[in-house]
């Protein structure tokens, strides 16, 4: 591995190349500066990040904490401005949140007096579906994520890995194009967290979307994704692309594929000196 960005390789499963299409998010130069530009306090969170993210595609975003992955996420959902660039979806520059782009956040954000079901129905009614359709959208997608049996539940009566279920199955149900996940297994125990890997990896194939995901682990981005984007300590920038050339569904077993584990191993020791030095700052 070196810090050049990397040329994309075919990815199998995919047909004779990678995936093919047109770019739906473009992130074109992006900057972000907290604070006064021209002051010394200002803290540069991006600067220059320029990536295409192509329909259906994959995307992990690996790197250290504090190297603006979920400031680029933020971006890309509408949530803030960038300072200098710009990103488009599908050639329109992304100035707000909408409906097409839907984000799941490490910590759940269901709400704790709705049932597992409402929760996932909740976004729904912008939409204006009955009631009826709320709830056959929902059931469909409880079995998706394999939470049947549990709808009338409380978040605070299922485990962490079940509400992550559910906030998963809440951010497909309005049937958006884009998928931002920003660390959503961070704050899982492994076992849950490597289920979930898996769970994740089934789902957005099945359903085809876009997903953008954020992760500071290195084998979840490379078994997730159809391309890892490392980017580098702060301020973040794109320094090396790895295609994945895996197959698709992921299986457990892939996780024991020599490319896999060498892939894993080389990232892992070009990404080791930065994360021990933020370690020690």
């Amino acid at each position: 591995m070196n810090s050049a960005v990397t040329s994309i390789v075919p990815v199998a499963g995919r047909g004779p190349g990678p995936i093919e299409g047109p770019v739906q998010i473009s992130i074109q130069n992006v900057g972000k500066i907290y604070g006064d530009p021209n002051a010394e306090s200002a803290v540069v969170a991006l600067d220059g990040v320029t990536l295409g993210v192509r329909r259906g595609e994959f995307i992990s975003l690996l790197g250290p904490s504090g190297c603006g992955k979920s400031t680029l996420l933020g971006i890309v959902a509408g949530f803030q401005p960038a300072s200098s660039g710009q990103v488009l979806q599908d050639g329109r520059p992304i100035t707000r949140p909408g409906p097409t782009r839907t984000v799941v956040f490490q910590d759940y954000a269901l709400f704790g007096w709705m049932t597992i079901q409402a929760n996932i129905e909740f976004g729904l009614k912008a939409k204006g579906l009955s009631k009826r359709e709320r709830g056959e959208v929902a059931r469909s997608l409880i079995d998706t994520v394999r939470l049947t049996g549990f709808e009338d539940k409380y978040p605070h009566e299922v485990s962490g890995g079940m509400k992550q279920r559910a906030a998963i199955a809440r951010a497909l149900a309005p049937d958006p194009d884009i998928l931002l996940m920003d660390e959503p297994f961070g704050a899982l125990d492994a076992q849950t967290r490597v289920l979930l890997q898996e769970e994740i990896a089934r789902i957005s194939s099945e359903a085809g979307k876009t997903v953008l995901f954020v992760t500071h682990g290195i084998e979840e981005a490379v078994f997730l994704a159809d391309r890892v984007v490392v980017m580098s300590p702060r301020p973040g920038r794109v320094r090396e692309e790895v295609a994945v050339p895996l197959p698709r569904p992921r299986t457990a077993e892939m996780r024991s594929d020599p490319w896999f584990v060498s892939t894993v191993n080389e990232l892992w020791e070009t990404l080791k000196p930065e994360w021990q030095k933020g370690e020690q700052e």
